[in-house]
């Protein structure tokens, strides 16, 4: 369980829009060419710098040209809708990166949390694993906000806070004495009562709406409930703060440490489960290997390292990939490794980004089978 202080200041970085779940669906669910995706990474400000600006309208000459080449009658139609993007995105504020996208039917920016490989991507579909990486990174969460006079539940979505809109929350302590020093036995009776009704509460809302979950409130009330609850099972960890002053942007400034960690608990998850699987003879490695079986088997978890790209062409029937170095050719796929995550998400698998050089000996990447 890992535990922060909200005493010391937040970091101040400028409010942007992050990727939601449903808009990388909604992205991912785009297949028409020409898809044009421009990655770069960005000095977080409140204005695009200048250099930013001047590096991703770089990134869209390089895109236009492309389609020029290609002479495609779809081409005038997603080079406006790419300059208007680019023209918002330079006016406006910037995080860690910023990601563009237009196509024939959809044109949108995505700010990012995370630095990226600076690119064109040219395909028919989006290029989203810097998304997924995104998510994460500030995966879904559920916030339980702890005092002695009430408990309030937040959800936690792209680095942002905001109350949870179904369930019993938030619950007043309606048994809470004036008086502490007088009657500490009773009080301390009242708080047990109080926080088993929390859990309970806590308990119904995670069944429906499952996540990781971060306990905040002073010390001693978040320990009390850690020991008694039911529903840590997925504790990402606690931060120490006086709820009921705290500015949400604050709270999720200093929540962003535990999640950091607990995201590295799961690629450990990751790690582990490979081992095990391998045991049994259900780990397929290496990008060919891993898309045939995510395409004729059932995949259960893929391991993929952060830095792995990788250009291939595919094969009339889908099921081989062929590694190439034309990258701008129009039958050449940027990156298999989106298009390889976007399959095992819709197969209902689940990702595990890891660092570079923790799958050495799966090539990159490396995809576990459930069982039949």
């Amino acid at each position: 369980m890992t535990a922060v202080d909200l005493t010391a200041p937040a970091e101040r970085v400028p409010r942007v829009l992050l990727p939601t779940a449903e808009q990388v669906v909604l992205l991912q669910a785009v297949r028409s060419y020409p898809s044009v995706s421009l990655l770069l990474t960005t000095t977080p400000a409140p204005v695009m710098t200048t250099d930013d600006a001047r590096s991703l309208r770089r990134l869209a000459a390089q895109a236009a040209h492309r389609l020029r080449s290609e002479g495609l009658p779809e081409a005038d139609a997603v080079r406006s809708a790419l300059d208007l993007q680019v023209d918002a995105a330079t006016t406006g504020a910037t995080s860690a990166a910023v990601a563009v996208f237009a196509g024939r039917s959809t044109a949108t920016t995505v700010h990012l949390p995370v630095s990226v490989r600076d690119r064109v991507v040219v395909d028919p579909t989006f290029a989203t694993r810097d998304l997924v990486r995104a998510l994460h990174r500030t995966p879904r969460h559920v916030v339980l906000l702890l005092s002695g006079r009430e408990a309030r539940l937040l959800d936690g979505v792209a680095g942002t806070l905001r109350p949870a809109v179904r369930g019993s929350f938030p619950l007043r302590n309606g048994r809470e004495r004036a008086s502490q020093a007088a009657r500490p036995k009773l009080q301390e009776a009242d708080t047990a009562a109080f926080l088993r009704s929390v859990d309970r509460a806590l308990g119904a809302y995670l069944r429906l709406h499952p996540a990781p979950l971060v306990v905040a409130g002073p010390d001693k009330l978040v320990a009390a409930f850690v020991r008694s609850s039911a529903n840590v099972g997925r504790l990402a960890g606690t931060v120490a703060a006086n709820v009921a002053t705290a500015p949400l942007p604050e709270l999720s400034a200093r929540i962003a440490p535990v999640l950091e960690r607990y995201l590295l608990s799961r690629q450990g998850e990751a790690l582990s489960l490979l081992e095990r699987r391998a045991g049994a003879s259900r780990v397929v490695s290496g990008m060919q290997s891993a898309w045939l079986a995510a395409r004729r088997e059932r995949p259960e978890m893929l391991a993929v390292e952060q830095g792995l790209f990788y250009p291939a062409r595919l094969s009339s029937d889908g099921d081989l990939l062929l590694p190439a170095s034309d990258v701008e050719h129009p039958d050449v796929v940027d990156d298999a490794v989106d298009e390889l995550i976007e399959l095992v998400l819709d197969r209902g698998g689940w990702v595990a980004l890891v660092d570079d050089g923790a799958l050495a000996d799966h090539e990159g990447v490396a995809l576990t089978l459930r069982a039949d």
